[in-house]
């Protein structure tokens, strides 16, 4: 049996950033430039980093994530216990939680958000909480949440964003007779129980969060947290127009620095170059259809895609886009996701032999496709450039498409589209959340590629039982070999989080797992 707790000294230690309590200072509103805005901000329903990175700081969870991402740490819930059999887990709620709208947190609150979690007509992510059977309170201060079958990863499922804890009663008086009505009004003016609440927001312009007057986390004063009175988010896709608005004061931070501009930005006294570790790997995602709409799609063919791989020089476009920064990937997932398998780059660069698969291929003399990147994003840009020239050696002609992230994810979702960059980070420190988006095809048509294995689909539904780590690391290295050999996906490199701040910026952290955390942050003036 585990049981974590934590003490009010040690919560004192982990809620605060590293400098002295002297120095803080509290107040004003720091602006952030974002590459593209929020879509949807309901923990459950959503599935995008863009909502995700929002989300952490508007709503809580029971269980946090560690700074590393290694490991758990309380949050709503003080303490907690998985039995021996690994099938019924008891948590500890936190005293005198409220909600942004100041309504007390209850134990139906807590109930009703991780039932909605779980289930399976919800959303994608219920797969992390599919072993869920009933969830319960004994008492006023006590959840219950019994299991159908062991689940190994059910303590860190419980960190996950999806399961937020949500005020039942608001979000049921929405207007609307289905959850994902409800959802859609309520994620208007979201109610949560973070750091932060949203006041405005001019959909692809500017969010404005400001401070939950009801947090109910101390900073190193003594004094609720955040320190800071509020947070505006502003658009700007264009990277130079980001950098170039946090250089003249306009902005306090940016986000996806280009791997070009590092140096310059780490010579820059008024600056902080930061890069945070993480799980992110970068890649093409590819429609594996037989057909896109009315016309026959070559990328269906695997010896196509194989050749595509063994053309693409890995090395190459981690020296030209991230300047030696990232590390070709040896899987699917970040070396950094437990149970990663893999040791050596994927593809090693073999221009003959992909000549050779293209001629052993349904189009051994070639075809015409496209490629979907972010307008404004130079690594994207850079990426697809590079792909352009090498893959046009094996009688490819790749049209690059720069459009707007709504345009993007609309084509994506809908299957419409020939290919697209792709980046991923994990939010649970376990290797079935990536797996279950990539390469498990109930979730979304792996990565909404099209792509399926049996085999695969297989051995992750049994990897989600399986208590015994070694055999669960067996499960997802043979889940890697496959998809790895035959998957959707162009396989680059992974990159720390490069994320550039004014130097009188403090305590912002973005850990592995992506999540922007916020509530630390404050400006010295």
């Amino acid at each position: 049996m585990k049981l974590f707790s934590i003490t009010a000294l040690t919560a004192a230690v982990l809620l605060g950033s590293s400098v002295s309590a002297l120095a803080l200072e509290r107040g004003g509103v720091m602006t952030y430039g974002r590459y593209t805005d929020s879509l949807f901000l309901d923990p459950v329903l959503n599935d995008a980093n863009v909502d995700i990175w929002i989300l952490t700081n508007i709503y809580d969870t029971l269980i946090a994530p560690s700074k590393d991402g290694l490991t758990l740490e309380p949050s709503l819930a003080t303490e907690w216990k998985l039995n021996d059999a690994g099938d019924e887990v008891t948590l500890k709620l936190r005293e005198g939680v409220k909600f942004s709208d100041g309504t007390p947190m209850t134990t139906d609150d807590v109930v009703w958000s991780l039932t909605r979690a779980a289930n399976p007509e919800n959303g994608i992510w219920n797969s992390l909480d599919a072993s869920i059977n009933k969830v319960t309170a004994p008492d006023s201060s006590t959840i219950l949440i019994s299991l159908k079958y062991p689940d190994p990863t059910i303590l860190s499922a419980l960190s996950v964003f999806n399961t937020a804890i949500m005020p039942k009663a608001a979000f049921e008086a929405m207007p609307g007779t289905t959850d994902k009505e409800k959802a859609e009004a309520f994620a208007q003016k979201p109610i949560g129980t973070g750091a932060f609440m949203l006041e405005s927001w001019e959909r692809g312009a500017t969010m404005k969060l400001v401070k939950n007057p009801n947090y109910w986390a101390m900073g190193e004063d003594g004094k609720p947290l955040p320190y800071l009175d509020g947070l505006t988010f502003e658009i700007i896709p264009d990277d130079a127009t980001r950098i170039l608005k946090l250089q003249s004061g306009d902005i306090q931070g940016a986000e996806f620095i280009p791997f070009a501009r590092v140096a310059e930005l780490k010579a820059d006294d008024k600056l902080n170059m930061e890069l945070f570790p993480s799980t992110k790997v970068n890649d093409i995602i590819i429609n594996v259809r037989p057909m896109i709409g009315d016309r026959e799609n070559p990328l269906s063919d695997e010896k196509v895609r194989q050749a595509m791989n063994y053309a693409v020089n890995k090395d190459a476009i981690v020296q030209v886009v991230t300047y030696g920064v990232g590390t070709p990937l040896t899987s699917f997932m970040a070396t950094t996701t437990p149970m990663h398998s893999g040791t050596t780059p994927l593809f090693a660069y073999d221009l003959e032999k992909a000549k050779a698969l293209m001629a052993e291929s349904k189009y051994p003399d070639g075809f015409s496709t496209s490629i979907l990147t972010l307008a404004g994003n130079q690594d994207e840009l850079a990426t697809a450039t590079a792909l352009q020239q090498m893959w046009a050696a094996i009688g490819i002609k790749l049209e690059i498409k720069q459009v707007d992230n709504a345009s993007r994810t609309d084509q994506y979702r809908a299957g419409t589209f020939d290919m697209r960059a792709g980046a991923w980070t994990n939010d649970i420190s376990d290797a079935s959340q990536i797996t279950s988006y990539f390469a498990y095809s109930p979730t979304i048509d792996a990565l909404h590629s099209g792509w399926k294995s049996d085999e695969v689909d297989g051995l992750f539904v049994a990897s989600q039982k399986e208590m015994d780590p070694t055999k669960r690391a067996e499960q997802f290295a043979r889940i890697q070999d496959i998809f790895n050999a035959s998957g959707p996906t162009i396989p680059l490199y992974e990159t720390p989080y490069p994320v550039a701040l004014s130097k009188s910026v403090n305590g912002f952290y973005q850990i592995p797992l992506g999540n922007n955390v916020f509530r630390e942050a404050w400006m010295a003036k």
